[in-house]
């Protein structure tokens, strides 16, 4: 300081700094509840996808590889658009090329794990991811969980443990679908890593778009590999599972990332379970009784309690 009192032009410049910080962290704080709307939006409309796996008349891994072939025109005309048509950087799409391979293999495991377990074991499995990011974000930050979000994590796992405790059953039959459905969640897991890696260089259209096309040949030669049939009777279900997996889950999945921890991130993915789980009852009378229901309020409290502020922390 020099000792000089403040000018009214200089009070006012401060007034208006403090100002549009206040609106700044207004603005972030609305941005973020959107942004976590839409993580969980996401994730309701991927939880769906099981049983349209279940209803599509090829193979399994047929089937992805239409959910990705049908939403390839909508995702490159959206990346085109982000991009206006410039190449994006090589690295950048090195990343999202490698996360599309890690991806296309989940696919393939998932899809065909889904025809031979539950649709809420295949979904619970699957989503492994959710322990494994958790794993992940406590590595990267090298602290435990507090307050909040330690309660979170509690209340997420034993309601997810709940859901699978009333689904799974002890029998060889489900063996090898728990198996492949865990198998594609740790594929998973490296998908989104290198995707929320990646988006901090690449929008999410563009990265996603990447990520998909290279899942496409990857797919149909898996496809043709074991035989399966390729060409649907009825394509409702191959439709339904590119617009609300691909499209829609991916691609609110995709633009929230960069704005979440991986630990608010896995949490998010529980909610499939709780999704698939009355989708199953629904659709193919498996039962869902009271302890599922509590499983899954368990669940939905996690991803309420999440969102709250640790003390001494700001919210995630």
């Amino acid at each position: 300081m020099d000792g000089r009192p403040p000018t009214q032009a200089s009070v006012a410049k401060e007034n208006l700094k403090a100002k549009q910080a206040v609106s700044d962290e207004g603005a972030a704080t609305g941005a973020g509840r959107w942004a976590f709307a839409a993580l969980l939006a996401g994730n309701i409309a991927l939880s769906i996808g099981a049983m349209l796996v279940r209803l599509a008349d090829t193979g399994p891994t047929a089937s992805a590889f239409w959910r990705m072939t049908l939403a390839a025109p909508v995702l490159l005309f959206f990346a085109w658009r982000e991009t206006g048509g410039r190449l994006p950087p090589r690295s950048a799409i090195l990343i999202a090329a490698a996360a599309g391979i890690f991806f296309a293999f989940d696919l393939a495991a998932w899809h065909i794990g889904i025809l031979q377990t539950k649709v809420a074991n295949a979904t619970l499995f699957g989503n492994c991811a959710s322990l494994l990011l958790v794993i992940w974000g406590i590595f990267l930050t090298r602290t435990l969980p507090r307050g909040w979000q330690a309660l979170a994590i509690a209340l997420a796992f034993a309601g997810s443990a709940l859901l699978m405790g009333q689904s799974y059953e002890l029998s060889p039959d489900y063996l090898v679908g728990d198996l492949l459905s865990l198998l594609a969640g740790v594929l998973y897991t490296g998908y989104v890593i290198l995707m929320q890696r990646v988006r901090g260089t690449l929008a999410p259209w563009t990265a996603l778009a990447i990520a998909s096309a290279v899942c496409v040949p990857i797919l149909l030669t898996t496809a043709f590999a074991l035989g399966e049939t390729i060409l649907p009777q009825n394509w409702t279900p191959l439709i339904l599972l590119a617009l609300t997996s691909q499209i829609i889950g991916q691609g609110l999945m995709i633009w929230s990332l960069p704005r979440f921890s991986p630990l608010v991130i896995g949490l998010t993915l529980l909610i499939q379970p709780a999704i698939a789980a009355l989708a199953g009852w629904l659709a193919f009378g498996e039962l869902l009784g009271p302890v599922d229901l509590l499983g899954g309020v368990m669940v939905g409290a996690a991803l309420v309690l999440i969102r709250l502020p640790s003390r001494g922390a700001r919210p995630i």
